[in-house]
Parts: C-alpha cells; structure tokens; sequence
C-alpha cells in the first residue's frame, strides 16, 4: 500500500530546539509537499539509531558520535542534515563541587553521563589525563545531568550548554544561589579535538528508505528548510506558534534555552565535512570506529547552495563562547556570521 507518511523519531522528548520539526508541521510545510511526519518522541534516546538503522523508523534525530557508531555496530543510518551545529558539550558542575576545568579534578567524583558512549569518552580522557576508571565513579543519567547534580546524585556530568547548562544556572537563579557557580569543562578542549561538532545534532535516515525513498527525503527537507527559515527570521513568532502546539514548553526555563539555542541552529542544512573528518577521526581514537571506516553522511538532499566553510575553526568556537556568554547575560536572539 503506498503511503506518503515518513515516521520520524526526536532524539528525545520534545525540547526548543526541536521547533523546526515541529513547525513544518503545524505550518503545513510537509502537507504542501505531500508528505505525512508522524512525529515520536522515544522513552529512551539510546534507541534510536537502533530503531532507524532496524528500519522500525524511517528517519529521525542523532548526534554525530552516534550516528557514526551506529553504522559502525551494524544499524544502516546515514546524515542527510544538520539541525543544531557545534553546540557546546562538556562536564557541567557547580565550582563548589571542587571540579575545575583541569580534568584531573574528577578524581573521587561521581560523573554522570548520558548513555555508551558517554562513558567510552569519559573512560578515554581519564587514560588521556593519567588517570583511570577507577579514580572516578560513573553514574548513567541520561538526559537528566542538571537534576542530577541539583539532588546531590552525581558532582558533575556530561551535558550541552544551551540545555542542561541553562537548566542547572536558572535553579541557581530560583534558589537564590549565584549562577556563576555554573561551569562546564568542555570535552573539545580537554579532548584536545579543535571542535565540538561531535555533538552536532543531524537529521538520519534508515539506509534502505533513503535508497527507496529519495524525492520523499529531499521534500522531508525542503518543507525543514523552509520552516528552519522561519525560525531564524522571526524567532519570537516561531516560539509563539510552538508552544501553542507544545504548551508544556510555555515556561521561563524553555525559553531561555531556545535563546541559547538559537545561535547553534544551522541555517543551511548541510553537513560540514571539516566536522565528519573531525568526528570520524575521534570515533577510532575511541576505538568505536575501525581505522578504515568512511563517513556515513550526504549533502545530496539538502535543497539550495553549499556553503563555504569558515576559515579559523577555533577562532569561531572562541567567538561562540563570547556571544553564547552575552547571551547567558542579556537574553534575546542573535546569531554570528562567520563566514
């Protein structure tokens, strides 16, 4: 029976940054290329390279790490996009915990983190520190680090800046705490990688339906395109329109995070090859990847003209951090151009 509805699963439940999916939606983007998106949000985030590499799912949401290790242990999936570029991931903890940004001070603490590979990374920088996996406890918290430090369950855990950094700095807020306790040790420093792009979130698809399904995935990604827009011209209306059909994100909390947000959102689309180059590289280093693997990802579906790379890679990120910082202090929505 033919159909024109695409399954597409979220990397976890709905969340700010979600809001172009969400949007192509409700605007009725996907209808006008006569496509169905059953949006699903997974009880665990774990599954979800396996539910699409297994062909339950047709298409959905994963970071770069994961996207890669996931073809690598046998599920089909391939990048056909970006949604958030090079957000900011780290161990996020309060300064009073005694953590700094010297990765050796996690020695005797509870670390959280989010699933596997987490815990592949942690386990690999304390061997790249001279530490090892016994000089720290690990603690699997799923998406749930900021609760998690905040109920005393784990001194630190690994975790993104515009969400669990701002869910752990507004609880400082509410509680009358001072919300510059709030740090994060950055794994692309401390990992020495010149990047943060493993944590770039992208749009995958099961390899078997993008094979049988190319004008559907190109369609799936002109209505995004055009919704991606939106959101970036008029952020404020976009928000609006979003929490009408997500009220449980009408909150000062969600708010502050699609602020934070909103600089990582990629306007183009396109996977960066400069970043699978980086990743890639990163994933046989932590020997989750075998030293002849290739990059599961294409720009080939992505509608319009690819953009040219920035220059200085570093010199970008540095200036991520200042206006994510601004942002931290001031509020509102601005994005850098940097190319």
């Amino acid at each position: 029976m033919s159909t024109q509805k695409i399954t597409f699963c979220l990397n976890w439940q709905a969340a700010p940054y979600h809001i172009p999916i969400y949007l192509a939606k409700t605007k009725g983007y996907f209808d006008e290329e006569g496509l169905d998106i059953a949006i699903l949000e997974p009880s665990n985030p774990s599954d979800v390279t396996e539910l699409i590499g297994s062909g339950k799912i047709d298409m959905g949401l994963k970071a770069m790490i994961h996207t890669l290790a996931a073809k690598a242990r046998g599920f089909p999936v391939t990048s056909v996009a970006s949604l958030l570029d090079e957000p900011f991931t780290g161990v996020l903890y309060l300064k009073s915990s005694g953590i700094t940004n010297d990765f050796q001070t996690i020695k005797g603490k509870k670390i959280g983190y989010v699933g596997e590979f987490g815990k592949i990374q942690l386990d690999e920088l304390t061997k790249y520190h001279g530490l090892t996996k016994n000089d720290y406890t690990a603690v699997r918290c799923g998406m749930n680090v900021a609760k998690y430090i905040i109920e005393g369950k784990i001194d630190g855990g690994i975790g993104i800046e515009c969400m669990q950094q701002v869910e752990l700095e507004q609880y400082c807020r509410d509680n009358g705490l001072d919300e510059t306790d709030v740090d994060m040790m950055r794994i692309d420093r401390v990992a020495c990688l010149g990047c943060c792009c493993f944590c770039t979130i992208l749009y995958i698809c099961n390899d078997e339906f993008l094979k049988e399904n190319p004008e559907k995935v190109k369609k799936f990604l002109k209505a995004i395109k055009k919704a991606t827009n939106d959101v970036i011209e008029n952020p404020e209306q976009s928000w609006k329109e979003y929490i009408d059909f997500k009220p449980q994100l009408n909150n000062e909390l969600s708010y502050k995070q699609f602020q934070r947000c909103f600089a990582y959102f990629s306007s183009s689309l396109f996977n960066v090859h400069r970043d699978w180059n980086k990743v890639t590289n990163y994933g046989k280093r932590l020997d989750i990847l075998p030293t002849d693997y290739q990059a599961n990802y294409t720009n080939e579906y992505v509608p319009g003209v690819e953009p040219k790379e920035v220059d200085d890679p570093i010199q970008a990120q540095n200036l991520m951090a200042a206006h994510q910082d601004k942002v931290r202090l001031n509020g509102g929505f601005s994005r850098l151009n940097l190319n």
